[in-house]
């Protein structure tokens, strides 16, 4: 026999607040689930300035009065997070209903189980979901209602950036490759790598690709290479010929990207709240039958070093995606055999 839910609005009041630090702190928990490949910074409240160390440190030959004079300089960015807010009417069964059928656990498990909490935790899980889907596309759009236009991705700053000049082929952080397809993925990508700075390829990157550019390179691989010694598996985690240093990441969030990323994780920045000043989460009841949940959270994406150094961004013309389908075969045609076309329909 089915187990009776009962949820009151005040019960789900109570958790919103009881819970309120665990459930502000779920888009950071939901983000490290790929925590391998981006650097999560909690607490940021609209903005922190992040940036790198430069100049010249030099250890010579032994001198007991020579000073180095050469200027340190720090090169600012600032890691921005904008306060996102949602006001959503759900009805409580409803919401039940999804939890349990996806939950594994069964009759006397369910009365373990904080059902009040777990049904604030799935709308926040949703939302944690969609700002993971906008990471790379998102654009801010001050009265936009979507979390694709809360917070600038990491594509967007690339366009802003580029616009501005400081990514190019010139300075040395921008390459233009060719439209990758299943024959060419793995020639592409390997020119991305090789035209990065030596310094960013000697250290351990994570190259963030569209699943489809990740499954053209596999199949591209596989064709090339066929069946020598070192070709024992169809997936491809490390880039060839980057001694196991590059990762190649499909991502599904880089859908339709308009750029590659070659980068190291601690670079790739993703901000959050969780929990700070001015973050709240309450359920509040206005009508019989429906409730309505309301959330402040904050949100943003950056890079903290665009310098070729740290950072190689690929594109074919920053205005399409950066895969497309192979063209097809055009049939071989002598010219006999055109001018036997020609007699027959004329």
């Amino acid at each position: 026999m089915a187990n009776k839910i009962t949820i009151t609005p005040a019960s789900l009041a109570q958790s919103a607040e009881r819970y309120r630090s665990d459930l502000l702190m779920m888009p950071a928990q939901t983000i490290r689930q790929v925590l391998p490949y981006f650097s999560v910074r909690t607490g940021i409240r609209y903005k922190e300035t992040v940036g790198q160390l430069g100049g010249e440190f030099e250890l010579g030959p032994y001198s007991a009065t020579r000073k180095d004079d050469g200027d340190i300089t720090v090169t600012g960015r600032t890691l921005e997070t904008f306060l996102g807010s949602i006001i959503k009417d759900f009805e409580p069964n409803q919401v039940v209903q999804s939890i349990y059928g996806a939950m594994e656990v069964q009759g006397e498990a369910l009365k373990g189980v904080n059902i009040t909490r777990a049904v604030l935790s799935y709308m926040m899980m949703r939302i944690s979901h969609s700002l993971m889907a906008a990471l790379f596309v998102a654009k801010r759009n001050d009265g936009g209602t979507k979390s694709a236009e809360l917070f600038n991705g990491f594509d967007t700053i690339a366009d802003t950036e580029k616009t501005e000049g400081n990514i190019s082929e010139a300075k040395g952080n921008m390459c233009v490759i060719e439209a990758i397809t299943a024959e060419n993925a793995v020639d592409q990508l390997k020119a991305i790598y090789r035209a990065a700075h030596d310094e960013l390829r000697a250290v351990p990157t994570i190259m963030y690709l569209p699943q489809t550019v990740y499954d053209y390179y596999c199949d591209d691989y596989k064709a090339t290479t066929g069946a020598i010694p070192y070709n024992t598996q169809y997936k491809q985690t490390f880039l060839e010929g980057s001694d196991n240093l590059c990762r190649l990441q499909p991502l599904a969030c880089k859908r339709n990207a308009k750029y590659i990323q070659l980068s190291t994780r601690g670079n790739m920045l993703i901000g959050t709240g969780a929990g700070v000043e001015g973050e709240g989460i309450q359920v509040d009841r206005f009508s019989p039958f429906v409730l309505t949940f309301s959330l402040a959270s904050f949100f943003g994406a950056q890079y903290e070093s665009i310098s070729p150094e740290r950072l190689m961004v690929a594109t074919i013309d920053g205005a399409t995606a950066v895969y497309g389908k192979a063209p097809a075969a055009e049939p071989d045609v002598t010219e006999d055999e055109g001018e036997e076309e020609e007699v027959v329909a004329g």
